[in-house]
Formats: C-alpha cells, structure tokens, sequence
C-alpha cells in the first residue's frame, strides 16, 4: 500500500484511473458512480426534451450552461491524449455535443430567454475559480491546471441557474425543476462515491473536486429546501450579494463604457415588448377583415 501511495495521480488518473494503481481503478467504478453519471445524463436529457417540448428556454439559465460548456471543454481535453473505454468516451463526447447544442437553442429561441432573472455575474465565479486553479493544481502542466479550473467552476456552475429560480420564485415547468434536482441529485451520488473510494482507500485524496463538490452540495440542499417548503438560508444572502455585484458592475461600465449591461437589457425588453404588441395588433387587424 505504501507504494501505491507513493505513485503520483495527474487529473487523467482521477478521471478515469491508472493502471499503475491497480486499486484505485478497482473502486473508481462503483454503483455511486454511475448512478451519478446517469442522473446528469438524465437531467440533459430532460431538459432538452423540455425545450423541444415548450420551444422555449424559459426558467433555465444560460449562464449556467455557459459554466458547464466550459466544465467539459477544459476538464475533457484528456480525450485528444489518453486512451479511454468507450463508456468514458460517450459520455464526455455527449457532454461536449450536447452543452454546444444547448447554446445553440439558447441563440435560437432568444425571444424566450428570460434575462431578468438570471442576473449572476460570470466574472466573480471564473475569476476567483482560475486563481485557486493556479494555486491548487497539482503540476502546472497545461492539462492538469485546466483540469482544476474545471473542478472549481463546477461547484458554482448551478448557482446561476438557483439565482434565476430564487428570482423565480414559481418554478413554471416541470422539466426545468426535474432538470436540476436530477444535476443536483448527480453531484450527491460523486460525493458518496468519493467516501466510499476514501473508506476503502484511506490515502486516496482529490480535495479540488471534494471544495467543488460540498459548495455544489450546499447550494442544492438549500434550494430543495426552498423548492419544497418555501425557505432558504441562502436565498437572502445570495440575492443580495448578487443584487450588489451588478450594482457595481453597472457603475464600472458605466464610467468605462458610458452604458451598462441593465440599461441594455431594458432596452431589448422594451423593444421586445414593442415588436409583441405590433404582433398582436396586426393579428387583431387580420381577424377583422
């Protein structure tokens, strides 16, 4: 066990094993494991299900899928290097395809994109997840610091998308609830197998993805919490930290730029409202000829 111990893991071994550590790769594929991994296909599934069902991305962040379009884009580049089994390579070639398929829709129905309420500030979650990236990787090698960033970003990836619900307050559609409670639900069954690797392996240790996993664990809990019976510990304080991030953003770009990102987005939703009522007026027009 002791020289197992004193074999170096770069982020490919923690992905997907090494066979130079024979145990670990024994415990790494475990029933948490899959059962975490379908539960994140599953929510992709059901949320592009949903989109195709409504024609509409309506309660969904896009800046949430930003995050994870950028998860798997930096933590999966292992794939142009290291041979893998076919189980690994469909699922990340899956996550990839589908996050730009996301994006895409996202371009596509942008008249049902709700912009008010998904208000989180992209810059305060990577800045700070690039820093502890280059403060806490393992090796500075180009693949395994991109790995740690992808790690970070991963805990905070849902909190835009529960800010936009917090706002929300009344979820409108089933699919986009189930979607994350079933993303939610992934990162609870990652965490129980990384105890279970842990009990069996008491050396084994993976602290960028356990700081990702409990913040994302956190945040979950809570909105159940709040989707459930109404209240949250964090609902008021991430609301209101959030509410003085784009206050401050806005009077930076304002003295920088001369405009702000809400006064842009007032004046697209009041054009939007414009071209709405011309529709509904040229609608009420055609029926009473």
């Amino acid at each position: 066990m002791a020289s197992e111990a004193a074999v170096p893991m770069d982020s490919m071994d923690k992905l997907h094993g090494s066979t130079d550590i024979t145990s670990f790769t024994a415990y790494s594929w475990n029933v948490f494991r899959y059962v975490g991994d379908y539960l994140h296909l599953f929510g992709i599934v059901v949320m592009l299900l949903t989109i195709a069902k409504n024609k509409s991305v309506a309660g969904l962040s896009r800046s949430t899928q930003i995050l994870y379009f950028l998860v798997f884009v930096t933590r999966y580049l292992d794939l142009l290097d290291h041979t893998q089994s076919s189980y690994l390579v469909f699922f990340k070639l899956t996550y990839i395809s589908s996050s730009i398929l996301i994006l895409a829709l996202f371009y596509m129905l942008d008249e049902t994109y709700d912009r008010r309420n998904d208000t989180c500030n992209l810059a305060i979650i990577l800045m700070p997840c690039a820093t502890a990236a280059l403060l806490l990787t393992s090796d500075y090698t180009m693949l395994e610091v991109l790995w740690t960033f992808s790690e970070f970003v991963e805990g905070f990836a849902m909190v835009p998308q529960y800010i936009f619900c917090y706002r929300e307050r009344i979820g409108k559609d089933w699919g986009a609830n189930l979607y994350v409670i079933m993303l939610g639900g992934y990162r609870v069954f990652y965490a129980l197998n990384w105890i279970y690797k842990k009990i069996e392996m008491p050396h084994y240790s993976d602290v960028q993805s356990w700081i990702g996993g409990i913040i994302e664990i956190v945040f979950f809990l809570d909105f159940l919490n709040f989707r459930f019976t109404g209240n949250s510990f964090l609902r008021s304080m991430v609301l209101t930290v959030d509410t003085k991030i784009n206050e401050i953003s806005d009077r930076v770009e304002m003295k920088v730029l001369g405009t702000s990102r809400s006064l842009k987005e007032e004046a697209r939703e009041s054009q939007g409202g414009e071209i709405r009522r011309r529709r509904k007026a040229d609608e009420g027009a055609g029926e009473s000829v």
